[in-house]
Protein backbone atom coordinates (compact mmCIF):
# COMPACT_ATOMS: atom_id res chain seq x y z
CA UNK A 1 0.00 0.00 0.00
CA UNK A 2 2.33 2.46 0.78
CA UNK A 3 4.50 2.04 -2.22
CA UNK A 4 1.71 3.04 -4.60
CA UNK A 5 0.35 6.11 -2.24
CA UNK A 6 4.27 6.86 -2.49
CA UNK A 7 4.64 6.76 -6.04
CA UNK A 8 1.23 8.82 -6.86
CA UNK A 9 2.64 11.35 -4.37
CA UNK A 10 5.48 11.71 -6.65
CA UNK A 11 3.30 12.28 -9.75
CA UNK A 12 1.72 15.17 -8.11
CA UNK A 13 5.46 17.03 -8.91
CA UNK A 14 5.46 18.59 -12.41
CA UNK A 15 8.84 19.18 -14.25
CA UNK A 16 9.57 22.39 -12.72
CA UNK A 17 7.38 23.52 -10.13
CA UNK A 18 7.38 21.98 -5.86
CA UNK A 19 4.54 20.40 -4.87
CA UNK A 20 2.28 20.31 -1.64
CA UNK A 21 0.05 17.44 -0.77
CA UNK A 22 -2.09 17.08 2.21
CA UNK A 23 -2.94 14.34 4.74
CA UNK A 24 -6.04 14.77 7.14
CA UNK A 25 -8.19 13.17 9.19
CA UNK A 26 -10.27 12.83 12.87
CA UNK A 27 -7.71 13.10 15.57
CA UNK A 28 -5.92 9.52 16.06
CA UNK A 29 -7.09 8.33 12.44
CA UNK A 30 -3.04 7.70 11.88
CA UNK A 31 -2.06 11.12 9.82
CA UNK A 32 1.25 11.38 10.59
CA UNK A 33 1.82 7.71 10.31
CA UNK A 34 1.28 7.96 7.26
CA UNK A 35 2.59 11.06 6.08
CA UNK A 36 5.98 9.59 7.88
CA UNK A 37 6.19 6.40 5.85
CA UNK A 38 5.27 8.18 3.10
CA UNK A 39 8.22 10.72 2.89
CA UNK A 40 10.62 7.65 4.14
CA UNK A 41 9.62 5.59 1.23
CA UNK A 42 9.21 8.73 -1.17
CA UNK A 43 13.22 9.19 0.05
CA UNK A 44 13.96 5.51 -0.88
CA UNK A 45 13.00 6.18 -3.94
CA UNK A 46 14.05 9.39 -5.22
CA UNK A 47 16.64 9.98 -2.95
CA UNK A 48 17.41 12.15 0.10
CA UNK A 49 15.77 15.29 0.61
CA UNK A 50 13.23 15.17 -1.96
CA UNK A 51 10.56 15.27 0.21
CA UNK A 52 9.82 17.20 3.49
CA UNK A 53 7.47 17.24 5.83
CA UNK A 54 5.55 20.03 7.56
CA UNK A 55 2.80 19.23 10.18
CA UNK A 56 0.23 21.59 11.11
CA UNK A 57 0.50 20.79 14.36
CA UNK A 58 3.76 23.83 14.39
CA UNK A 59 0.72 26.57 14.40
CA UNK A 60 -0.79 25.70 17.23
CA UNK A 61 -0.92 28.96 19.54
CA UNK A 62 0.76 28.56 22.74
CA UNK A 63 -1.01 28.27 25.86
CA UNK A 64 -0.25 31.80 26.78
CA UNK A 65 -2.29 32.93 23.52
CA UNK A 66 -5.05 30.26 24.39
CA UNK A 67 -5.73 31.37 28.10
CA UNK A 68 -5.39 35.03 26.72
CA UNK A 69 -8.18 33.93 24.85
CA UNK A 70 -10.09 31.70 26.98
CA UNK A 71 -9.41 28.91 25.10
CA UNK A 72 -6.94 26.50 26.75
CA UNK A 73 -9.81 24.16 27.97
CA UNK A 74 -10.92 23.20 24.13
CA UNK A 75 -6.83 23.39 22.60
CA UNK A 76 -7.09 21.82 19.55
CA UNK A 77 -10.23 23.32 17.93
CA UNK A 78 -9.92 24.81 14.79
CA UNK A 79 -9.63 28.15 16.30
CA UNK A 80 -6.51 27.85 18.39
CA UNK A 81 -4.05 27.62 15.59
CA UNK A 82 -2.98 30.72 13.65
CA UNK A 83 -4.63 29.49 9.92
CA UNK A 84 -3.24 32.11 8.56
CA UNK A 85 -0.01 31.73 9.56
CA UNK A 86 0.06 27.56 8.27
CA UNK A 87 -1.25 29.14 4.84
CA UNK A 88 0.93 31.78 4.66
CA UNK A 89 3.94 29.27 5.23
CA UNK A 90 2.77 26.76 3.17
CA UNK A 91 2.59 29.54 0.19
CA UNK A 92 6.33 30.43 0.92
CA UNK A 93 7.06 26.12 0.42
CA UNK A 94 5.51 26.29 -2.69
CA UNK A 95 7.43 29.45 -4.24
CA UNK A 96 10.95 29.73 -2.39
CA UNK A 97 12.28 26.62 -3.86
CA UNK A 98 15.62 28.54 -3.73
CA UNK A 99 16.50 28.44 0.08
CA UNK A 100 15.93 27.09 2.98
CA UNK A 101 11.97 27.59 4.50
CA UNK A 102 11.76 27.10 7.68
CA UNK A 103 8.64 26.32 10.22
CA UNK A 104 7.87 25.72 13.37
CA UNK A 105 7.33 22.03 14.92
CA UNK A 106 5.34 20.98 18.04
CA UNK A 107 7.04 19.25 21.18
CA UNK A 108 5.01 16.92 22.24
CA UNK A 109 6.37 16.77 25.72
CA UNK A 110 5.67 20.41 26.32
CA UNK A 111 2.69 20.43 24.16
CA UNK A 112 3.94 23.56 22.64
CA UNK A 113 4.81 24.91 19.05
CA UNK A 114 9.10 25.27 18.50
CA UNK A 115 9.88 28.42 16.25
CA UNK A 116 11.85 26.78 12.95
CA UNK A 117 12.00 23.07 14.34
CA UNK A 118 11.42 22.18 10.60
CA UNK A 119 13.27 23.28 7.61
CA UNK A 120 12.09 22.63 3.48
CA UNK A 121 15.55 22.50 1.79
CA UNK A 122 15.93 23.92 -2.06
CA UNK A 123 16.04 20.26 -3.15
CA UNK A 124 12.87 19.22 -1.66
CA UNK A 125 10.34 18.55 -4.29
CA UNK A 126 7.13 17.51 -2.24
CA UNK A 127 6.31 19.20 0.87
CA UNK A 128 3.80 16.54 3.00
CA UNK A 129 1.58 18.38 5.38
CA UNK A 130 -0.87 16.97 7.79
CA UNK A 131 -3.31 18.27 10.28
CA UNK A 132 -7.50 18.07 10.88
CA UNK A 133 -8.21 21.17 9.29
CA UNK A 134 -7.19 20.91 5.99
CA UNK A 135 -10.19 20.59 4.60
CA UNK A 136 -12.75 22.93 6.34
CA UNK A 137 -14.98 25.38 4.99
CA UNK A 138 -14.44 28.40 6.56
CA UNK A 139 -12.68 31.38 5.22
CA UNK A 140 -9.92 31.62 8.08
CA UNK A 141 -8.93 27.80 6.64
CA UNK A 142 -9.39 27.93 2.91
CA UNK A 143 -5.93 29.48 1.95
CA UNK A 144 -4.43 26.59 3.47
CA UNK A 145 -6.42 24.22 1.15
CA UNK A 146 -5.57 26.68 -2.11
CA UNK A 147 -1.87 25.88 -1.50
CA UNK A 148 -2.20 22.10 -1.82
CA UNK A 149 -2.23 20.32 -4.94
CA UNK A 150 -4.18 17.33 -2.86
CA UNK A 151 -5.37 16.48 0.25
CA UNK A 152 -5.79 13.16 1.23
CA UNK A 153 -8.26 11.86 4.20
CA UNK A 154 -7.44 8.98 6.65
CA UNK A 155 -9.92 7.16 8.33
CA UNK A 156 -9.56 4.47 10.86
CA UNK A 157 -11.96 1.83 12.78
CA UNK A 158 -13.44 4.11 15.45
CA UNK A 159 -12.54 1.78 18.35
CA UNK A 160 -9.18 1.80 17.24
CA UNK A 161 -8.84 5.88 16.58
CA UNK A 162 -10.34 6.60 20.52
CA UNK A 163 -7.57 4.25 21.71
CA UNK A 164 -4.87 5.90 20.00
CA UNK A 165 -5.63 8.82 21.48
CA UNK A 166 -6.18 7.58 24.92
CA UNK A 167 -2.39 6.38 24.55
CA UNK A 168 -1.11 9.96 23.47
CA UNK A 169 -2.88 12.07 26.35
CA UNK A 170 -1.98 9.56 28.74
CA UNK A 171 1.59 9.50 27.32
CA UNK A 172 2.15 13.24 27.50
CA UNK A 173 1.05 13.47 31.20
CA UNK A 174 -3.37 12.87 31.46
CA UNK A 175 -4.36 10.27 33.85
CA UNK A 176 -6.37 7.95 31.76
CA UNK A 177 -9.64 9.81 33.54
CA UNK A 178 -8.52 12.93 32.64
CA UNK A 179 -7.28 11.41 28.55
CA UNK A 180 -11.19 10.36 28.95
CA UNK A 181 -12.94 13.12 29.42
CA UNK A 182 -10.34 14.81 27.24
CA UNK A 183 -11.63 12.95 24.37
CA UNK A 184 -15.21 13.21 25.07
CA UNK A 185 -15.09 16.69 25.76
CA UNK A 186 -12.79 17.79 23.22
CA UNK A 187 -11.35 15.63 20.44
CA UNK A 188 -15.17 13.78 19.82
CA UNK A 189 -16.33 17.42 18.66
CA UNK A 190 -13.01 17.76 16.24
CA UNK A 191 -13.43 14.65 14.89
CA UNK A 192 -17.08 15.01 14.07
CA UNK A 193 -15.96 18.94 12.57
CA UNK A 194 -13.40 17.33 10.80
CA UNK A 195 -15.53 14.31 9.43
CA UNK A 196 -18.04 16.56 7.92
CA UNK A 197 -14.97 17.22 5.61
CA UNK A 198 -14.25 13.87 4.02
CA UNK A 199 -16.41 14.89 0.95
CA UNK A 200 -13.72 17.44 -0.46
CA UNK A 201 -10.62 14.99 -0.08
CA UNK A 202 -9.32 14.06 -3.67
CA UNK A 203 -9.03 10.82 -2.01
CA UNK A 204 -10.13 8.69 0.83
CA UNK A 205 -7.56 5.74 2.15
CA UNK A 206 -9.23 4.18 4.86
CA UNK A 207 -8.42 0.60 7.60
CA UNK A 208 -6.18 -1.46 5.55
CA UNK A 209 -5.15 1.09 3.13
CA UNK A 210 -8.49 0.76 0.94
CA UNK A 211 -8.62 3.72 -1.28
CA UNK A 212 -11.33 5.59 -2.81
Amino acid sequence: MIDSLARDAVDLVGADARAVLGITGAPGAGKTTLAQALVARIEELRGPGWAALVPMDGFHLADDQLRRLGALGRKGAPDTFDAAGYAALLARVRLETGRPVYAPGFERTLEQPVAAALVVLPQARLVITEGNYLLLDDPEWSPARAAMDAVWFVTADESTRRERLLARHVEFGKTPSEARAWIAGVDDHNAELVASTAARADRVIGPGGRTS
